[in-house]
């Protein structure tokens, strides 16, 4: 009987995972699961593209290997792991067995206490169903759009709404855009493009109370304000996709906390990757933490499918150097490394240094991709990785908030055909290759997948 690993997650770093496992020759079974309908597509675009309508969404659709050769099941999310038996539970009260595993589910929208998610017009962004439902919303109404929150999807949003011509107002509780992710300068530029291109802010304040009405909803601000809006979108975060962790024994606090291979710290023969992942990045500092960032789901995914099969005693530390991007009224925010750590600024180039323990731990620059690509490796040059320092050290309480870390089990190793190319990602192969995912619109080509199965039904060619 042949090796059987279940990728839990149907997004991009679930599709790239996969992909590597076969570049890498596994020949087992491969058995994708996804809670949505839909096969992997581009989510950058949901908050551009698909907003205004310029794509339509089979042109989201990411393309993949067409060797891939595994058994999607669509609209079928896992509900329950039990790590000793390595069984998983769909719908349906189905179980499957798998010799290993790698669990690429991310995030979903993060609640907003008190908004009145049950009413139609009150939106959250994350999947292609939803883009589409806020599209139809705007399309098929008259009226303010107002969107909570001034993080990149907020304000990209915002910027949509206005491409169609529509009155927005983006409601943001810090006092300023993007909550300083990009710095003083570039925050303040982009905060004044907003204005100018018409949007109403309103910077600083809360939500005191909402009014559903018939025409519309009354949105009632800390400063007095109200806004009355006939769409809404909840901008507001994301929080790791773990509720079908709960009872496994795994911690999943912020994340599912993994060492710095990418393996799930207390399972055997599982590993994470991309937003729901939580681990020690030894080039920066190894405090334990996530990285919401498309890259990071790219780059993770075929680290973690690469330290699966060479098992977790020759295994890799997954050591990236993050990269970001995001674009409003044609100007381009690029950053890489991780800026939240700086405590202090300084000029790189022309760009926005972020300075930490007297290094250079992230970069941002507006309109700069040459110097973005220049300076990108003086990153890799001062965030070196200790090579003697252990993949595992228990952080400090108030990095991990977890208070003992589980028994971390023996891995065993998944046979693999030789040769095996193993090589968990540090220094990507190139800075500018590895930015960000095209805009222009296209039909993304992508293979045929061998079998899907929607709901556990019966499968389909």
């Amino acid at each position: 009987m042949s090796e059987r690993i279940v990728v839990v997650g149907g997004g991009l770093g679930g599709v790239r995972s996969a992909e590597r496992l076969r570049e890498m020759g596994f020949d087992g079974q491969i058995t994708i699961l996804s809670a949505e309908r839909h096969l992997p597509y581009h989510r950058p675009c949901l908050s551009k593209q698909i907003i205004t309508g310029e794509w339509h969404p089979d042109d989201a659709l990411l393309s993949f290997s067409g060797d891939l050769d595994a058994e999607w099941r669509l609209n079928s999310p896992a509900l329950h792991l039990d790590p000793k038996t390595q069984s998983v539970w769909v719908p349906g009260g189905e179980e499957i067995k798998y010799d290993g595993m790698i669990i690429a589910t991310g995030v979903d929208a993060r609640a907003m206490g008190g908004a009145p998610r049950h009413d139609p017009r009150v939106h959250v962004l994350r999947t292609l169903d939803d883009a589409v439902a806020i599209r139809k919303n705007i399309r098929q109404s008259q009226g303010l759009v107002a969107v909570i929150g001034g993080g990149f999807i907020g304000c990209e949003l915002a910027c949509s709404v206005r491409h169609m011509g529509r009155d927005v107002a983006l409601i943001v509780r810090s006092p300023a855009l993007l909550g300083g992710v990009v710095g003083d300068d570039i925050g303040k530029k982009i905060t004044e493009a907003h204005v100018e291109h018409g949007v109403r802010l309103a910077t600083g304040v809360g939500i005191k109370h909402w009014v559903r009405q018939p025409g519309g909803i009354g949105i009632h601000l800390s400063d007095g304000q109200v806004f009355f809006a006939s769409c809404v979108v909840l901008a507001v975060g994301a929080s790791p996709a773990v509720d079908w962790l709960r009872g496994s024994g795994l911690v999943i606090e912020d994340g599912v906390l993994c060492d710095a291979t990418n393996h799930v710290v207390g399972a055997e023969n599982i590993v994470a990757c991309g937003d729901v992942a939580r681990w020690p990045n030894l080039r920066f500092n190894g405090a334990v933490r996530r990285v919401e960032h498309w890259l990071n789901a790219v780059e993770g995914g075929r680290a973690a499918a690469e330290n699966l099969l060479v098992g977790r005693s020759h295994a890799k530390p997954y050591t990236p150097v993050p990269r970001f991007w995001t674009e409003q009224y044609g100007m381009r925010v690029q950053g890489a490394g991780l800026p939240v750590l700086g405590t202090d600024t300084t000029d790189v180039n022309g760009l926005t240094g972020f300075i930490a323990d007297g290094k250079l731990v992230g970069i941002v620059g507006l309109e700069s991709p040459g110097k973005i690509i220049t300076e990108t490796p003086e990153l890799f040059r001062q965030n070196t990785v200790d090579a003697n320092r252990p993949v595992w050290t228990q952080p400090a309480e108030e990095e991990t908030k977890v208070a003992s870390t589980p028994e971390v089990l023996p891995t065993t190793q998944i046979p693999v055909p030789e040769p095996v190319a193993a090589r968990a990602s540090s220094v990507p192969p190139s800075v500018s290759s590895s930015m960000s995912p095209p805009l222009q619109r296209r039909r993304h080509s992508r293979s045929r997948p061998e079998m899907v199965r929607v709901g556990g039904g019966r499968a389909r060619p």
